[in-house]
């Protein structure tokens, strides 16, 4: 059987990337788990797995995390730009630091990951990229305004790496969730918006997809032949029509 290969994941103290950890080392994988809360990752007990405190804005701290990790179990041969904030604001009313989080976390945050491991995979001609975006990154979604800016954002960045790194055999994927219940809309700071968004996605009856549905779905795209590329996956409740 050929060994597993490393797997990074951002974002990976709670919601997908949570799950991912428990799915990929269940099935033998080498990983590098990132985020800020380090404790809640440690408290996975995983084998075979290095947990790191980093904040994907930190591009200097993000590199050296990554290379710790190739040190032990080489070089990585996936990516899952998973971290991301959530900050639901009216663009009239909301303070621009929340948006300035929200590209700092998940714009920049996928670059620096992406620019840290595409120079390895390019040489071996070999590797994938996977990043999560949104269906707020193909349409708009009222309160959104500067989630969707970020969310589009990736998708248009992932089109673009997707362009460059097919040459290589590099697969370069976006994923896109609906409404999922994780800990994202915890960090939105206006109570009436989570009121609203919580009773919206109850009134389309998106309410039973979950993070391990999600994560379960990454990794299947991730373990197809790397000649297979599913460049786009748009995964929602199948109850929610919008």
């Amino acid at each position: 059987m050929e060994d597993k290969k490393l797997v990074v994941i951002t974002g990976a103290s709670s919601g997908f990337g949570l799950e991912m950890a428990k799915m990929f080392a269940e099935d033998g994988y080498p990983l590098l788990l990132l985020a800020r809360r380090v404790e809640k990752m440690e408290a996975l007990n995983l084998p075979n797995t290095l947990c790191k405190k980093v904040d994907v804005t930190d591009k200097t701290g993000l590199e050296k995390a990554i290379r710790a990790a190739e040190a032990v179990y080489g070089e990585t041969d996936l990516l899952i730009n998973n971290a991301g904030v959530m900050l639901l604001g009216s663009i009239e009313t909301q303070n621009a630091n929340e948006w300035q989080k929200m590209l700092d976390v998940n714009v920049m945050g996928v670059m620096h990951g992406m620019q840290t491991v595409i120079p390895s995979m390019k040489a071996r001609k070999g590797g994938t990229i996977i990043n999560l975006s949104s269906m707020a990154g193909y349409q708009a979604f009222e309160n959104h305004a500067a989630y969707c800016a970020s969310k589009f954002g990736v998708r248009g960045l992932t089109q673009t790496a997707r362009l460059e790194l097919s040459p290589f055999n590099v697969r370069v994927i976006t994923i896109e969730p609906g409404a999922v219940k994780t800990e994202l809309l915890e960090h939105t700071t206006d109570d009436t918006i989570i009121k609203g968004y919580n009773e919206w996605k109850e009134s389309v009856g998106a309410v039973n997809i979950t993070a391990k549905d999600v994560a379960k779905t990454i990794k299947f795209a991730y373990e197809l032949p790397q000649s297979v590329l599913l460049r786009e996956i748009v995964i929602c409740d199948t109850m929610q029509d919008a």
